[in-house]
């Protein structure tokens, strides 16, 4: 197939690739905080993607500054989140 010169890429193999989108949209990214202390609870967060379809993940942080991204059972339903004294719904 034919592809537009600007979508395609070179892998660390040196195999030429073409980027092709899965879904687009918004993300929502959260923390754990005590709320005694107000300081996370642990080192881990937690990414929402909203796209076309609705997938969460549990963001690790790895050695080297990489995250490892764990799938998390989403409750497909609206979840309330603490942003500088006021509530957000996503």
């Amino acid at each position: 197939m034919e592809y537009p010169k600007e979508v395609l890429t070179t892998s660390k193999k040196g195999k030429v690739e073409v980027r092709s989108l899965i879904d687009k949209g918004e993300f929502v990214q959260y923390e754990y905080l005590d709320p005694k202390t107000g300081k996370p609870t642990e080192n881990k967060s937690k990414i929402i993607l909203a796209g076309n379809s609705r997938r969460e993940f549990f963001a690790v942080p790895m050695a080297g500054g990489r995250m490892l991204l764990i799938p998390a059972k989403g409750k497909e339903e609206k979840v309330n989140i603490y942003n500088r004294g006021s509530i957000v719904q996503i």
